[in-house]
């Protein structure tokens, strides 16, 4: 089955998601993070979380880690915080329905249908978990977290945390703003 049916079947399926970048968006940016000590939740991400999945929306992180490739760290060394990660969301009752990675990099294992914005890890879960891509956003703090949106037909959030100020320049009016990820959970499950 061709990905583009994939991705309109798990729209028949129904579930609504927010598909989150993880660093910089949810955990405090740290170059090439490979240490779980390493690991802070961004102030107001576990409230923005917490009122997302209140909501009925699947939790999905979907990261780049091209660390991986460069030879920064190991993939068991990513699993170590993103174990980390799920540690500290569980003792908030939180709870991810999925984490995605990318540990491609297009100069060191040439390009990949996974690596943001490209959409193979939003569509894997899509699939997977029987998501409605056309009802789901899409947060991180660059714009290739947000890209996948217009291409799976959902809406997209920009952070300011991470690099989210940086790259809030230029951003294409199809995409709104927010401080934060409360501020951007509040945008999209309004008080």
């Amino acid at each position: 089955m061709p990905e583009r049916e994939v991705s309109q079947a798990g729209a028949e399926a129904g579930r609504a998601a927010v598909f989150l970048d993880r660093d910089g968006t949810i955990i405090e940016e740290v170059e090439y993070l490979a240490d779980p000590k390493d690991v802070q939740l961004i102030p107001g991400a576990v409230e923005g979380l917490t009122l997302l999945q209140e909501a009925g929306f699947a939790l999905i992180v979907v990261t780049n880690q091209s660390g991986i490739a460069r030879g920064f760290y190991s993939e068991m060394e990513y699993e170590a915080v993103a174990r980390k990660l799920a540690d500290l969301l569980a003792v908030e009752g939180l709870r991810l329905d999925s984490t995605r990675f990318c540990p491609h990099h297009p100069e060191r294992s040439g390009d990949c249908p996974c690596r943001k914005p490209g959409t193979g890890m939003h569509r894997a879960a899509t699939e997977d978990l029987g998501l409605d891509t056309t009802r789901s956003y899409f947060i991180g703090d660059r714009l290739r977290d947000l890209l996948p949106a217009l291409e799976l037909g959902g809406k997209g959030i920009l952070v300011r945390t991470g690099y989210g100020s940086q790259e809030e320049e230029g951003l294409p009016p199809a995409f709104q703003v927010a401080d934060d990820l409360l501020q951007a959970a509040r945008l999209i499950v309004p008080g």
